[in-house]
């Protein structure tokens, strides 16, 4: 029987890179999204009897509908949580809906997404993934919010894995990390000033295609934590015991961004 896998916001970005990896390793790919087009045209694209749902991963009873649907199926082997919204700004700025829906999509969309998850691997065990980001570890002056979400769903992550060891549940849980992509999402705030720590990296940002590889090769090489690239990594755990410093810092990877953004233009 073919196993099964669930990715999250697949329609575009990340999310479809990471449903064509698992696709060609033999997985039969449910791609779900709010944007129902979207999601369909991923599995039509990627083939090996992935199909599509609309998702709203705001709603824990549609998680548990994507399950029902995964499972019946096959076995479940991996879920995803990839979907993801940002918005840049001062918080104080930044409306209601904005901030819920950052806080709705980012973290809960992961925690119900677990949840439904496990419910249908504790069985026969699997490996849940959860899309954090660098953010997770560090300051995110410009984003505190999303950085918020993001250091949540890192607590959750590593928290969850020590849950279910102690339960004896055979799933793995995996936190990937990455700094900013050349992706849509972040394409869409670049003409904020408040968006230029993203843009930090001196103009090399990671590419989709590179994370989406790290993230699929979990499956093989368990990790509860992977920050990417390495290089940023070693910087990151060598200032998070000294945050004011660290502050500091990153107000100069500030100044590098806003550099970069203007180079780039509109």
């Amino acid at each position: 029987m073919t196993s099964i896998a669930v990715v999250t916001g697949a329609g575009r970005g990340l999310g479809r890179l990471i449903a064509e990896r698992l696709a060609a390793r033999g997985l039969a790919v449910l791609c779900t999204d709010i944007d129902g087009d979207a999601a369909a045209a991923t599995a039509t694209a990627i083939g090996g009897g992935a199909w599509s749902m609309v998702h709203d991963v705001r709603d824990p009873d549609a998680h548990r509908a994507v399950a029902a649907a995964a499972a019946a199926r096959g076995p479940v082997a991996a879920w995803v949580n990839n979907a993801g919204v940002l918005a840049v700004g001062l918080t104080w700025e930044q409306d209601d809906a904005t901030i819920r829906r950052m806080v709705e999509v980012d973290l809960l969309g992961v925690i119900w997404g677990a949840r439904a998850a496990i419910d249908v691997m504790r069985a026969d065990g699997g490996h849940l993934i959860n899309i954090a980001s660098i953010s997770s570890l560090v300051p995110a002056p410009g984003l505190a919010v999303y950085g918020a979400t993001k250091h949540a769903v890192l607590g959750f992550s590593t928290s969850l894995q020590g849950d279910l060891d102690r339960a004896g549940v055979a799933i793995k849980v995996s936190a990937v990390c990455p700094d900013a992509m050349e992706t849509d999402m972040v394409k869409g705030v670049a003409h904020d000033d408040a968006s230029s720590i993203l843009f930090s990296a001196g103009g090399k940002m990671l590419r989709a295609e590179d994370v989406a590889d790290a993230t699929v090769a979990l499956l093989d090489r368990p990790r509860l934590v992977t920050v990417l690239p390495r290089a940023r990594a070693a910087l990151v755990h060598a200032f998070r015991a000294f945050p004011g410093l660290e502050l500091k810092v990153l107000e100069r990877f500030h100044r590098v961004g806003q550099k970069v953004r203007a180079r780039r233009g509109p």
